[in-house]
């Protein structure tokens, strides 16, 4: 599942770890910029993802891949949009 700025890949996991807490993976590519704005997105998706973890279905891997110009877009309009578009990618996941 994709939007603008996130790409989201799920994995179920086999039976014998089924129904543990959904685990999260983040990749941010070194074309966003240095180690300290990757690292910093990563911090942020993490701190989205737990916002939103409800919501998540158990039993499952995720990983999220952040996009070019998430950053910056980031950086102009504030976490909580970071937050919606999480919560975005997680419910085009759910349909």
């Amino acid at each position: 599942m994709s939007t603008r700025f996130l790409v989201l890949y799920w994995f179920a996991r086999p039976e014998d770890g089924a129904g543990g807490e959904p685990r999260l993976g983040i990749a941010v590519p070194k074309q966003l910029g240095g180690a300290v704005v990757r690292n910093r997105i990563k911090r942020q998706l993490r701190e989205s993802w737990s916002a939103t973890l409800e919501r998540v279905p158990a039993g499952s891997d995720y990983v999220l891949i952040a996009r070019p110009g998430l950053p910056e877009t980031v950086e102009a309009q504030g976490f909580e949009w970071l937050k919606e578009r999480v919560a975005e990618v997680l419910q085009k996941a759910a349909a």
